[in-house]
């Protein structure tokens, strides 16, 4: 006599209807790609995509069924803020010690007859501050604490909230992620010193031909320019992990879903 159990929780359940969101989203990208390429005389860059392009979107498709590997990989993405948070915390005490100096000298100035302000550490007050910003902006993604007015928000089922995220993720954020960080492409390489023609004129010692401060006594600015990229790419990151969760929970994988469950609206003051 046979005995047949039951299926585990989070076990997975074969047809098409298992394959994670992620996978209908690169099938589509990737289809809509392929009739702009071939058949349709535009511009835009949907019919001009690079080939690491086609790899990535295959690969978004094939992954789609290894849940498994799409658990992993969200993993590895949110193990970055992990890094990034500890970096803000150590910048976030670096630019009170630094103003708290600032403040100090700039009032004592008139006792001494002297100006003992200095410049340099007025600069590295202000882009260690916006380091701070760019290098945890991805940890503000990954606790949820984007403000929204979400005083409905915990009478929502698990789907519908996952439903609401996937799609303002994946229509209005990435977008905008992708779009950002192609421009911020550009703009951090001038700040680093490369001319309009392409060329960089101290090759790969950029020291010598990023772009300086306007204002007298103040580091080159360069560098933190080029962290804009960086910070953005950090954000897109971690929205792809989102979106990876989010998907989880709309197919009825709560088990890498990672649900929170809050009886309180949270609140960003």
């Amino acid at each position: 006599m046979s005995v047949t159990t039951a299926p585990e929780s989070g076990q997975r359940v074969q047809g098409w209807r298992t394959l994670h969101p992620v996978g209908w989203l690169s099938l589509g990208t990737l289809l809509a790609a392929l009739v702009a390429h071939l058949f349709v005389d535009t511009s835009y860059l949907i019919g001009h995509f690079e080939w690491w392009w086609w790899i990535v979107l295959i690969a978004g498709v094939a992954l789609s069924a290894w849940h498994d590997g799409l658990h992993r990989l969200r993993l590895g993405v949110e193990a970055i803020p992990k890094v990034t948070l500890k970096l803000a915390m150590i910048l976030a005490w670096a630019v009170f010690i630094l103003q708290f100096f600032n403040v100090i000298t700039r009032y004592s100035n008139e006792y001494v007859e002297q100006d003992i302000l200095i410049g340099e550490v007025v600069s590295l007050a202000w882009q260690s501050f916006g380091l701070m910003f760019l290098v945890a902006i991805n940890v503000g993604v990954r606790d949820g604490v984007n403000p929204r007015i979400d005083f409905w928000w915990v009478n929502f089922r698990n789907k519908t909230k996952a439903a609401l995220d996937f799609a303002m993720h994946t229509a209005l954020l990435l977008p905008f992620i992708f779009m950002s960080v192609r421009i911020l492409q550009h703009y951090s390489a001038a700040a680093l010193g490369r001319r309009h023609n392409g060329e960089w004129p101290a090759g790969w010692r950029v020291w010598q031909s990023w772009e300086e401060a306007v204002d007298a006594g103040g580091l080159a600015v360069g560098p933190i320019k080029t962290m804009l990229l960086v910070g953005f790419f950090l954000f897109g990151l971690q929205l792809l992990a989102e979106v990876i969760k989010t998907g989880f929970v709309l197919i009825g994988r709560d088990d890498y879903g990672d649900i929170v469950e809050r009886d309180i609206p949270q609140r960003i003051e």
